[in-house]
């Protein structure tokens, strides 16, 4: 509806009255039609970069919290910020204010040069790369170019002020992207003082949301993500996200990567990109592991060990000693027939095969991850982002509890520091509070091998004396039931120390007041995964048993945490909106009622995907099908993560990442690590060593070497050697000996019950199994991380290209000036400055 203008009216003052209110009354409904939908000011111009909330709470604290806001509002205009109120009065619930924040074209420039932000100086010439032979049959998989593709390709250089006519300035209004924007008005926001308390001076909106002065602050989505926005000047880039991106219809669709970088930063960018990346790779890793696992399914029947314990003349007539003392009886051997051949299922020649596979393509997955890190941080204009550009920004938590200050090395000024004694404290403080959580979690361990213990015993009885369990005996045996039920007690136990560890670990970091957010992340990320690891005990089946429960537990519990939680606040808290007009439900609102994503909320998605692929490295001996179990899981992920950001939650604040941080060193450090728990995973749970010694060294059967193995690897015990208060209460058969898996001398032996020699070439066989695998896989691993460059070739050289090109473009720039000066008059532009730039440019290009 268009601006109703209310005539004049001259005749009667009566007239004039009815006048007046009909002019009111229509611009109200003037009003109630304009859509509040919008991301910009009343005006229809200034762009909302940032919103800000809070409620009147007439407690106490009511005069304090409007002097805050007073305060703080005030400096933040002075900082040259426009800002706009919402009256309560004009919320959906009645009780919300919403103050709108706009950066005007001078903040964002003059910041633009703090923040050493690029911007695009000319449109990017280099040749783009040859076409891949493969893309037709890529096809199906890809995305329009324009949505891989939303912006041309730029030669970029960091903003000046002094330099603006340098640059593709073509309108003011769009020429930074809402993620710089919103990332501008984010260090303003964080470093804005609203006054002193208790003599310390006080600045910052996270200080202001932890006491509840303001309730919520957060940058706009653009649009509604289930339909375009009906403003032409908005880009409606959430809405494409979540058509091409967000859906799990998508799932077989490439990642608009450069989208994603635009629209929410290049922090989050960067994880979508190494989060498909991994995906991709462990799609050869599943494919290897399934044919792994084939092998042992289609070999099944050939296992001599299992036809042995399944025959009835054999594995029937060989009594086996109780499991347990007293409670427990005396059982025939073929009773574990089934769980034999399921074993052979993960404990073949296979396994072996797959355990050197996996610690070669770990070397792979992170050698080509560099080189695709390298990619994008040329794509995305990384290359010179230096850390030191970060640590220069300092917290401002530390530059508030840091009142002591010295001189920097670097920039010469004087800035806020921590004494060393101050810091030894806090790092005492917090090593002592990590060990006490460590200590705890191996405790929690040693109550979970307690538990086994306890209740075998209990299940065996149970088994035995329950007639509705008999059908299901052959699978449900008391050590899987008992394995099955600890690694359920396991996960449970990891869940609830987490949860707890999880605020621990963020209180003493802010402890410990790290000088920059990087500093911080690294600090709590090496805290949080120091505590997320379990305890696989038992042999290779009932590994396996325990990693897919807590694995799969996992996974299962946080995609419920990530996104089924959320749709449910989300939903709860939109109830009451949907009884009002669309067109009055604005966009600060509708964003206001969505969840937080939080400073740490990208952290917990890399601690989760890194915890994955720590079981599928550590322990995948033990389990060849995980990586494909984490495919599946990963490719649902990436949908549940998209799906969640884009819909569930308010956009997060744009921030700038070159690679994943330390993260990457974690993953190093695994992929090493993975090697000697695969060798030993191999050595003692798997039988395969004790095999393969008996077939070169104990066999007596040329025709079927395997044959006789299950009795050779059986000892025997003498019954009355029971001590009385560990014999089985009943022997009902009058059984005389019993047999039990080890190698040892039988009792009418001179060396009665002591280890074999079998037992120590076994021994010797395994260690020498784990020296040679740890040796040769290494050795190959080394040899192919120095094979494979860290960054291709051809983005070295586009990288020397266009540095050559920006210095070429910023040279000429400068010349321009100078002659400019010179035509002027300029005496300050001597010739020998206007010789010197030319040799500056001349040296550029022989370089």
């Amino acid at each position: 509806m268009g601006k109703f203008v209310c005539p004049l009216l001259h005749f009667t003052e009566t007239a004039m009255l009815v006048s007046l209110f009909v002019c009111l009354y229509l611009l109200q409904i003037d009003k109630r039609h304009q859509s509040k939908d919008s991301i910009f000011f009343r005006d229809g111009v200034r762009r909302i970069d940032f919103v800000l909330s809070y409620v009147d709470d007439l407690n106490k604290e009511w005069e304090k919290k409007l002097e805050r806001r007073k305060e703080f509002e005030s400096n933040l205009q002075k900082a040259g910020l426009e800002l706009e109120t919402e009256d309560k009065k004009e919320s959906e619930d009645g009780k919300i204010y919403f103050v709108k924040i706009h950066a005007p074209w001078e903040v964002l420039i003059t910041y633009a040069e703090v923040l050493n932000i690029k911007v695009p100086i000319r449109e990017n010439d280099i040749p783009p790369m040859v076409e891949n032979p493969l893309d037709c049959v890529l096809l199906p998989f890809r995305l329009p170019e324009k949505v891989m593709h939303p912006e041309p390709d730029y030669f970029t250089a960091p903003f000046s002020k002094d330099k603006q006519e340098l640059y593709l300035i073509n309108d003011e209004s769009t020429f930074f992207s809402p993620s710089m924007r919103n990332r501008i008005v984010n260090y303003i926001l964080t470093r804005c003082p609203y006054g002193t308390e208790e003599g310390k001076k006080k600045f910052g909106i996270k200080r202001l949301l932890n006491n509840g002065t303001y309730t919520a602050a957060y940058p706009l989505h653009d649009c509604q993500y289930w339909k375009k926005a009906s403003d032409p000047n908005c880009d409606s880039e959430r809405f494409t996200l979540y058509m091409e991106w967000a859906r799990f219809l998508r799932f077989y669709k490439e990642q608009p990567l450069d989208l994603i970088r635009k629209y929410y930063g290049e922090k989050i960018g960067i994880y979508f990109a190494w989060l498909g990346f991994y995906t991709e790779m462990l799609f050869l890793a599943a494919v290897v592991g399934l044919i792994c696992f084939l092998y042992g399914l289609f070999t099944m029947d050939e296992n001599m060990s299992s036809k042995e314990i399944c025959d009835p003349s054999i594995g029937g007539e060989i009594i086996m000693c109780p499991l347990c003392d007293r409670d427990c009886d005396y059982w025939r051997l073929n009773t574990t027939c089934e769980p034999s051949q399921y074993s052979h299922l993960f404990d073949n020649v296979a396994t072996l095969f797959f355990a050197i596979f996996m610690g070669i393509w770990v070397t792979l997955f992170l050698e080509f991850w560099k080189r695709r890190q390298a990619r994008l941080k040329y794509e995305w204009d990384l290359v010179d982002f230096e850390e030191e550009q970060q640590q220069l920004q300092l917290r401002p938590e530390y530059e508030a509890k840091c009142t002591q200050k010295k001189r920097n090395p670097i920039t010469q000024e004087m800035e806020p520091y921590l004494p060393l004694t101050s810091q030894a404290v806090r790092f005492c403080v917090s090593g002592a509070t990590v060990l006490f959580w460590v200590s705890l979690i191996i405790a929690s361990m040693i109550a979970v091998i307690v538990y086994r213990l306890a209740v075998y015993a209990a299940f065996a009885s149970l088994m035995e004396n329950t007639q509705s369990l008999q059908p299901i005996s052959g699978l449900l045996t008391p050590q899987l039931a008992t394995s099955v039920t600890a690694s359920c007690l396991n996960f449970v136990i990891i869940m609830i120390l987490n949860f707890f560890y999880e605020r621990i670990a963020t209180w003493i970091t802010d402890m410990e007041i790290p000088r920059t957010h990087m500093e911080y992340e690294n600090r709590l990320t090496m805290k949080m995964f120091l505590n997320e690891e379990c305890d696989p005990a038992g042999c290779l089946i009932e590994l396996t048993t325990q990693l897919t429960i807590v694995m799969a537990g996992k996974q299962i519990w946080g995609n419920i945490q990530e996104a089924i939680v959320p749709w449910i606040c989300n939903w709860w808290g939109r109830r009451k909106a949907r009884n009002n007009p669309e067109n009055l439900y604005s966009r600060w609102e509708q964003d206001h009622d969505l969840q937080t994503f939080g400073a740490l909320g990208l952290f917990y998605e890399y601690l989760e995907m890194v915890i994955q692929f720590g079981f599928i490295t550590l322990f995948v001996a033990s389990f060849p099908l995980a990586p494909l179990l984490a495919l599946m899981n990963n490719i649902l992920e990436i949908r549940v993560d998209s799906w969640k950001l884009t819909t569930q939650y308010r956009r997060p604040v744009a921030a700038k990442a070159h690679s994943i941080g330390v993260w990457q060193e974690i993953l190093n450090g695994m992929a090493i690590l993975s090697v000697v728990t695969n060798a030993f995973i191999v050595a003692f749970t798997s039988d395969m060593i004790p095999r393969l010694v008996y077939y070169y060294a104990y066999s007596e059967n040329e025709d079927s070497p395997m044959s006789g193995y299950i009795n050779n690897s059986l000892s025997v015990f003498l019954i009355s050697d029971f001590p009385e208060r560990n014999e089985p209460r009943e022997n009902p058969e009058s059984f005389v000996i019993c047999r039990y898996r080890d190698y040892r001398y039988p009792p009418d032996h001179e060396k009665r019950y002591l280890h074999t020699m079998q037992f120590w070439h076994i021994l010797a066989a395994k260690l020498a199994f784990i020296i040679i695998m740890e040796h040769v896989v290494f050795i190959v691993k080394f040899f192919v991380a120095w094979m494979i460059p860290d960054v291709p070739a051809d983005v070295k050289a586009k990288i020397k290209r266009e540095k050559y090109l920006t210095q070429k473009i910023l040279h000429e720039y400068e010349l321009e000036k100078l002659k400019e000066r010179l035509c002027q008059g300029d005496k300050q532009a001597t010739e020998k400055e206007f010789i010197a730039t030319e040799g500056r440019m001349e040296l550029s290009r022989a370089m």
